[in-house]
């Protein structure tokens, strides 16, 4: 890493550091991330905060509860989402911006693309984008369940250089360092496999959602979009001056040098699939070829329920999975014209409706 070069960054603080004990936020380890944004800003670097922490915050609003239901989680959200953004203006000199969203929000296209202008309307005008998941509203199918996932996915709107991930240790180790005494700090990631996952344990903080292993997901993410990605003690404040000073004060995870297209990587690692299409063993033919499109001939079968317009899973019958895109038909009339014995009638209703996979949104998983 040499001096700080980017041009614009992600910064995702978790719930340890905003609110560490359940009462509330407290500024405490907050300071040395709001001077090191500061201090990004006075670079010219762009910065957008991913804030995770009202639950946490709003904790003790709803008084001595152990185990919060559904519910109450919501309503801990809604109390302290506010206190947290109150916190944060107290730390800036400088105007910032709430963004909350779902997972609902992010793989929907049309959303997404809202999401992306807005931030890009926020930072040219010189706020400071500060977003969070929308746990007040979001449901269980419309979640992405933790930030540092969100973190990435928000990277990848931006267009962002760099991701900045906060943890509770100083990176990625090849051990859980709080259990190993000779666990060992991996400085640098060229590439994300089987044997770097397994280096990653549970979470160990008591208020976060996320652990190791959900900053490797979304290292993952980022790097695929190109986009250089720290992962850092954020409760070390000469973590960020190291930053400032272009050295790596954690583990970074160097970026693709050939980046996944934007459409491509926001549907491999932002859109969720709605249903699968079953397609036989032996299928081999390229699903991004005009040439070769997915007939009803080719489908085994149909699985869950999705409209036009929602994505879908293509895959083996043994589970490999060959591609994800955009359904141009609903899973009950792909399901129905699979099953005709009359190919002739299928063939006409395709000929009619279209190819069965949109060529402008695919992303093939091979």
């Amino acid at each position: 890493m040499a001096n700080i070069h980017w041009k614009r960054i992600v910064v995702k603080v978790g719930s340890a550091l905003i609110a560490p004990h359940k009462q509330g936020c407290s500024s405490h380890y907050l300071l040395g991330i709001a001077q090191f944004i500061a201090n990004c800003r006075a670079q010219g670097v762009q910065v957008v905060l991913v804030s995770s922490g009202s639950v946490a915050a709003g904790w003790h609003r709803l008084g001595d509860v152990k185990q919060p239901s559904v519910s109450q989680k919501k309503a801990m959200a809604a109390a302290g989402q506010a206190d947290m953004m109150a916190t944060w203006d107290k730390l800036f000199d400088f105007p910032s911006a709430q963004l909350l969203v779902t997972h609902g929000d992010l793989r929907d296209r049309e959303r997404y693309i809202s999401i992306k202008n807005t931030l890009f309307s926020l930072l040219d005008h010189g706020l400071l984008p500060i977003v969070n998941e929308n746990d007040a509203v979001t449901t269980d199918t419309l979640r992405v369940g933790d930030n540092d996932n969100l973190s990435a996915m928000v990277a990848a709107a931006a267009d962002a250089d760099a991701l900045i991930i906060c943890s509770d240790v100083n990176g990625l180790y090849t051990k859980n360092p709080q259990l190993h005494d000779d666990a060992k700090l991996i400085k640098q990631v060229n590439e994300i496999n089987e044997s770097v996952y397994a280096m990653a344990g549970g979470a160990t903080s008591e208020v976060g959602t996320g652990g190791m292993r959900t900053k490797i997901e979304a290292a993952e993410k980022a790097i695929a979009h190109g986009i250089e990605t720290v992962i850092i003690n954020g409760f070390d404040p000469d973590a960020f001056n190291r930053l400032l000073k272009g050295q790596n004060p954690g583990t970074l995870f160097t970026p693709f040098d050939q980046p996944m297209q934007e459409h491509v990587h926001w549907m491999t690692h932002t859109s969720q699939a709605q249903g699968e299409v079953i397609v036989e063993d032996n299928f081999d033919a390229p699903l991004d070829d005009q040439e070769t499109q997915l007939t009803s001939d080719d489908v085994v079968a149909v699985k869950g329920n999705f409209s036009v317009g929602d994505t879908i899973l293509v895959r083996k019958g043994d589970g490999t999975k060959l591609a994800k895109a955009q359904a141009n038909y609903s899973s009950c009339l792909l399901s129905f014209i699979a099953k005709q014995p009359d190919r002739a009638f299928a063939h006409d209703v395709e000929q009619q409706t279209g190819p069965i996979l949109s060529d402008e949104n695919i992303a093939i998983l091979e």
